[in-house]
């Protein structure tokens, strides 16, 4: 293994004390490193707290800020945050109308938020994003994974918190992003989390693993490696299958990669599943490509297809300043 790191134990810590140092103009630690929150807590507005295990990045903090989310609660690489640490995020960013909980559908992330919820003295609703294709269930997750489609609930339910939607509406409209949402990746090597010093799987130099879970969790299959517009037009496929029909409808398109591969071959992606799904009739509006959510160095990435309203875009589309998404500045 050859990492970046003076530590196994501290990666979090000092990874947490460094971005918070190099974003200090947006962000603050919380007590004891328990959460990263908005530099300035915003009165009147519905508080919007997301979080899961490290090795993500940059979800979820780096979309902690304007527009965005008022908290993430960091875990130890790929484990869920305590409910101490969502309850704590929960009362630092109190903005006095009431706390969303956006939550990924895995077990840890799901019992811990439910338990943060039951002791949070305010209001509190919960969106549970599960927009993975690739599998009913898998090894962290009882129904589908929520992956990359987060990023969607988070960027439109927080312009929504934004501009005052109430609790309810902001739970409302973060249930129909998601229902809107499907995503599938595809793994070409494994990621190694520091604490285990080796490769979470074993792959082949000629093999990937399609439908492939954000921890390294298995996905449908383990096939031999295939041209870029095959590996498109499978996981474009899934999506529209499972999706119904999406012809002639606005969609927002992201190509997210994994961490460990190249922009070059991000935007290959991209222009592949874009051409296999304008084939198909949907209208790409709105588009993202980068590293966002990210499984530590595993090669891959994935697609995510949201369809889109007016409402939906116009939220998109509204400022956003983060570390990790800026615009409308």
């Amino acid at each position: 293994m050859k990492k970046l790191i003076n530590s196994v134990d501290t990666v979090l810590s000092e990874s947490l004390s460094g971005f918070v140092r190099a974003h200090a103009d947006i962000v603050v630690l919380g007590d004891e490193g328990k959460f990263v929150r908005r530099r300035h807590v915003q009165k009147g507005k519905v508080a919007l707290i997301s979080g899961g295990g490290a090795g993500h990045e940059p979800l979820h903090a780096g979309f902690v800020g304007h527009g965005m989310l008022d908290a993430a609660c960091p875990g130890q690489v790929f484990t869920s945050p305590t409910p101490d640490q969502m309850l704590a995020a929960a009362e630092a960013v109190d903005g006095g109308a009431g706390t969303l909980f956006i939550v990924k559908n895995y077990e840890g992330d799901v019992m811990n938020f439910e338990m943060a919820a039951e002791m949070a003295a305010g209001p509190v609703a919960r969106v549970l994003t599960d927009d993975d294709v690739a599998v009913e269930s898998s090894t962290w997750s009882t129904g589908r994974r929520g992956v990359a489609g987060t990023l969607v609930v988070e960027k439109i339910v927080g312009a929504a918190a934004e501009a005052g939607y109430d609790l309810e509406a902001c739970k409302a409209l973060g249930d129909r992003v998601n229902a809107e949402t499907r995503s599938m990746g595809v793994a070409l090597t494994s990621c190694t989390v520091p604490a285990a010093g080796r490769p979470t799987f074993a792959i082949g130099e000629d093999e990937m693993e399609m439908g492939v879970g954000i921890h390294g969790e298995p996905g449908r299959r383990r096939v031999k490696l295939a041209p870029a517009m095959e590996i498109a037009e499978e996981m474009t496929g899934a999506i529209l299958r499972d999706l119904g029909n999406a012809s002639g409808r606005p969609a927002l398109l992201l190509v997210n990669g994994f961490g460990g591969t190249p922009a070059m071959e991000l935007y290959l992606m991209y222009d592949n599943a874009a051409r296999v799904l304008e084939r198909e009739g949907v209208r790409i509006a709105r588009s993202a490509v980068g590293n966002y959510v990210t499984s530590l160095d595993m090669a891959g990435c994935s697609i995510t297809l949201t369809l889109l309203d007016d409402e939906m875009s116009r939220l998109w589309d509204a400022r956003v300043h983060t570390a990790a998404l800026r615009w409308g500045m």
